[in-house]
């Protein structure tokens, strides 16, 4: 831990704030304005990454604004052919960061997929002209009169006993078979397909807001960073032009002495 004090007294030399016993709002460590936060909670092997990684957001936001667009590899890497850079970063990332390729998102992603097959089989055994696109006549004139139609909403719903009545009976997606024992299988099919169709939507939206995410460059760049810390081979192996690009920049006193300094004493 000597580095890491070590470094914590040079950032706070050059201006910033380092905070080492807070959350950081949930996240590893967080970057903003003049502060830099390292959570409590993540492991001491973390701690040295993590910083190196916040300080390159500040590096970053030293060159350009990155609140709100994550700025750009442009001014980076000062030139105006940023697409080799991109590509490698990505590489980079996964690299660092294997939760950056999503694998357990696509994987579900995959069994809803599945999943959502099969219920259209079943339904499909008895209309052989179903089609998810189309409104399913048939189904919409059974729901009409039962209170399964609120499972088309939620998984899991609570309703009234009865008009009159103060109260109430939990209906949940798992359970049709058993509050609904006259409904045909194809109906009960449809259902959670329908729910299925919800899933399948929320995961491709997580899934869309995480790439979006770690393809900022801003947060491309603090994983370069904090990538030539955790095993620079590697990393130039990955992303030859981009280390070629980045170490010329730095020595030639682009990223400002401060990020040259950390880089000459801490990696």
């Amino acid at each position: 831990m000597d580095s890491v004090k070590e470094l914590i007294k040079y950032l706070k030399e050059t201006g910033l704030e380092v905070h080492t016993t807070t959350k950081a709002r949930g996240h590893q460590g967080i970057f903003m304005k003049n502060r830099i936060d390292v959570s409590k909670n993540i492991p001491e092997s973390r701690v040295m990454p993590t910083l190196l990684h916040e300080f390159a957001h500040y590096v970053h936001s030293c060159l350009e604004k990155i609140e709100r667009t994550g700025g750009s590899l442009e001014v980076l890497f000062n030139d105006s052919d940023v697409k080799v850079y991109q590509e490698e970063l990505l590489r980079v990332t996964n690299f660092v960061d294997s939760h950056s390729k999503c694998e357990k998102l696509h994987n579900y992603k995959k069994s809803v997929k599945s999943n959502i097959l099969a219920q259209e089989k079943i339904i499909k055994a008895r209309y052989p002209k179903f089609m998810r696109s189309k409104n399913f006549k048939e189904f919409d004139r059974y729901i009409r009169h039962s209170k399964a139609k609120y499972l088309l909403k939620c998984d899991r719903v609570f309703v009234k006993s009865g008009f009159f009545s103060s109260k109430t009976e939990l209906l949940t997606i798992d359970n049709i078979e058993k509050d609904f024992c006259d409904m045909p299988s194809e109906f009960v099919a449809y259902i959670r397909l329908h729910s299925l169709q919800k899933k399948q939507s929320r995961v491709s939206s997580r899934i869309y807001r995480l790439q979006k995410y770690y393809e900022k460059p801003t947060e491309l760049f603090a994983r370069l960073v904090e990538g030539l810390y955790l095993d620079s081979a590697m990393v130039q192996k990955l992303a030859p032009n981009t280390c070629y690009r980045f170490y010329k920049l730095l020595n030639n006193g682009y990223y400002g002495d401060n990020l040259l300094y950390v880089m000459e004493n801490f990696l």
